[in-house]
């Protein structure tokens, strides 16, 4: 009997080949069946995820202070911009997006939530959240939208609901 026709090691291990389990799985556990009027995964995303790909794609469009886009930003008009585009209206300046936003724990956060970074004066700086404890943002004069580690502790977090 030739390679191809003995039975694999998984499949006399009574294992289901990977093909029929990946289909079996779907269908029996996580899939979404799509009816008339269903949407994807890439239409039910949330407005806060869509900015988060947005935000990412102007990496590397340039920090202009004021800038609200689309082809340059400073870092409020990143976010005002990124969700403007995604479907939900912000406010123009970091600390009037806090001030709009559910406030919640560092714990709880999660990709497209805003960042607000603190000082003695209020919230001076903002980014959308990617995970792993970066953002996207758009820094400072002379730098670029890019995707960056968060630098301080002293942030708190900030959802905008759908």
């Amino acid at each position: 009997m030739g390679a191809h026709k003995r039975p694999s090691r998984l499949s006399r291990a009574g294992v289901v080949p990977l093909s029929v389990k990946s289909a079996l799985t779907l269908a029996a556990v996580s899939a979404t069946v799509l009816g008339p009027g269903a949407v994807n995964d890439a239409e039910a995303a949330t407005i806060s995820t869509k900015a988060l790909w947005i935000a990412a794609s102007k990496a590397g469009s340039p920090y202009v202070w004021g800038g609200t886009g689309p082809y340059s930003f400073d870092c409020s008009g990143l976010t005002q911009y990124s969700f403007k585009r995604a479907g939900k209206q912000l406010p123009r300046t970091a600390q009037e997006q806090y001030n709009r936003t559910e406030h919640i724990p560092s714990f709880s956060r999660e990709q497209g939530d805003l960042v607000f970074f603190h000082g003695r004066g209020g919230v001076y700086h903002v980014g959308i959240y990617a995970g792993n404890n970066l953002i996207w943002h758009a820094p400072k004069t002379g730098s670029v939208v890019r995707l960056e580690r968060i630098w301080t502790r002293s942030v708190s977090y900030g959802r905008v609901n759908d």
